[in-house]
């Protein structure tokens, strides 16, 4: 008997004019948790299609218990007991969780598909994952972690015996993050063995036993977790040395730009107040229901404080709406920026116009040509990887899609930028270019306020760090006494106290 569940050997997948996947290899032990790492572009997708049966490839071949399998469609793969569970989980919002479960394998008796034997199925499944909703729930009441729970009891309905999971932890909290966790090691319990594909090194090093790292659409290495370090794994990811991941600029820290005093909202914050100067990059942070979005939301005018006053350059300023904020050259790029900082099905050049159109337009009738200028310069100016501007914004990388949002607020007058999250999703290279942006717009004079829930980018981009907790703030530091642990007292202080105070 083969020693691994699953071995492919020299797998090739030939598109159009692009080699997707060069003579890649893979193994998967019984009960093994296995991470697949690389940027974006690796190949990891169509790896993943080809196991599932959606892609054939044109050479190599695939072993299933040490026989070789050749799998026709998805039908073949599920039937061999091989499921996938994406990072947007593709399903029925209208549909209830068991119908979501047993889509397109129903229990059927007597020609009639059996709805209460579905629902006590289901709820079997969802008790295994220790689900806190039932069967009967509508799919588009859940939340994105529960969803994800939906498509893992999905795949279990199918006797899967191996689990794809594909970017799972990106969308979800840190709390979130850790059920999810609970249910992978439930899994490998039960001997079902997981692929694990994250751009997160917290995500491997909490399941995984070996990892297994693709770049440019080949296969690189398969090492064990414990003897890897950061520094050879990034190498391995990106192909050169990061020694300094965090490329911070020295930069000569000008006037104050930005200043709140005592923002209040009830349910969400009360009497925060810290400033930005120009050439500053301050770090807000803290764990997740701090509030820190919230306040930056209403310094945009997204929402309303209930009290307190806003400053900008020294002189008090009234912002009722985003627009006027814009005005007032303080861009917000949010956290989801696929849902607030794109139109996806749009051109890139059009996205990155889209603030400042009306500036192109002459009676009437769009200058396009200029348009197009401006849009294809700043591109430009972020390294926006990308065929032409006219390509959609759906079709770049995470990384690239960022690109784009800053290349947007590079089309206005701006004096301060708030940036929140700005890697999330996002793979370790186009992560160092992130900064790179970041520090050049520090360098250029412009006041930046890093919203981040990752320590080693607050630690290594802020000029200052703001921690918040339970809606306050607890505490303030500068870059050369922060630490990660100090960080995490003040995120954690009298956090119970600091959500009564915000009410």
């Amino acid at each position: 008997m083969s020693e691994y569940v699953l071995e492919l050997k020299g797998i090739t997948k030939i598109f159009p004019g692009v080699k997707a996947l060069n003579n890649v290899h893979f193994q998967l032990k019984p009960g093994e948790v296995h991470a697949l790492m690389g940027e974006n572009g690796a190949g990891k997708s169509t790896f993943i299609k080809v196991i599932t049966g959606v892609h054939k490839a044109e050479e190599g071949e695939m072993f299933l218990n040490g026989e070789r399998v050749d799998f026709r469609g998805p039908k073949d793969a599920q039937a061999a007991g091989i499921a996938a569970v994406y990072q947007h989980p593709t399903s029925y919002p209208h549909l209830t969780v068991a119908e979501n479960i047993f889509m397109g394998h129903e229990i059927i008796k007597h020609k009639m598909i059996q709805w209460k034997a579905m629902n006590v199925e289901a709820n079997k499944l969802l008790a295994q994952l220790d689900a806190d909703f039932d069967a009967t729930a509508e799919m588009g009441n859940l939340s994105v972690a529960q969803q994800q729970m939906v498509e893992i009891a999905k795949a279990l309905s199918t006797n899967a015996r191996i689990v794809i999971l594909d970017e799972p932890t990106a969308a979800l909290t840190r709390s979130e993050s850790e059920k999810l966790y609970k249910i992978v090691d439930k899994l490998k319990e039960e001997g079902v063995s997981v692929i694990f594909i994250s751009h997160r090194f917290e995500d491997m090093y909490r399941l995984a036993s070996r990892v297994t790292v693709f770049r440019d659409s080949q296969y690189i290495g398969t090492y064990d977790v414990n003897g890897i370090t950061n520094a050879d794994l990034i190498k391995a990811m990106v192909g050169r040395e990061i020694s300094d991941l965090f490329p911070k600029p020295v930069v000569e820290i000008g006037e104050e730009m930005l200043k709140i005093e005592n923002f209040s909202r009830l349910g969400y914050f009360k009497n925060v107040s810290f400033n930005v100067h120009a050439g500053e990059i301050v770090g807000l942070t803290g764990l997740v229901g701090a509030g820190r979005t919230e306040v930056v939301e209403s310094v945009c005018g997204i929402t309303q404080k209930d009290s307190g006053k806003l400053y900008l350059e020294g002189q008090e300023v009234h912002i009722k709406q985003p627009s006027d904020a814009m005005e007032k050259g303080i861009i917000l790029l949010p956290e989801d920026r696929q849902k607030e900082g794109l139109i996806m099905s749009w051109g890139l050049g059009r996205n990155v116009t889209l603030p400042t159109i009306s500036q192109y337009a002459k009676k009437g009738i769009n200058d396009e040509k200029k348009e197009r200028d401006l849009a294809k310069q700043l591109l430009e100016e972020v390294d926006t990887k990308a065929v032409d501007i006219f390509q959609p914004a759906s079709s770049l990388s995470g990384g690239n899609q960022q690109k784009v949002v800053v290349a947007k607020a590079l089309s206005q007058e701006m004096k301060v930028v708030i940036m929140d999250e700005p890697t999330k999703g996002v793979d370790v290279g186009a992560k160092a270019e992130i900064y790179a942006i970041m520090g050049e717009l520090a360098k250029k004079g412009y006041a930046i306020i890093l919203i981040s829930s990752e320590m080693p980018e607050i630690l290594g981009m802020a000029d200052r760090i703001i921690v918040m907790c339970g809606g306050r703030k607890t505490g303030e530091l500068s870059r050369e006494e922060a630490t990660q642990e100090r960080i995490l007292e003040l995120a954690m202080e009298k956090g119970s106290a600091g959500k009564e105070a915000a009410k």
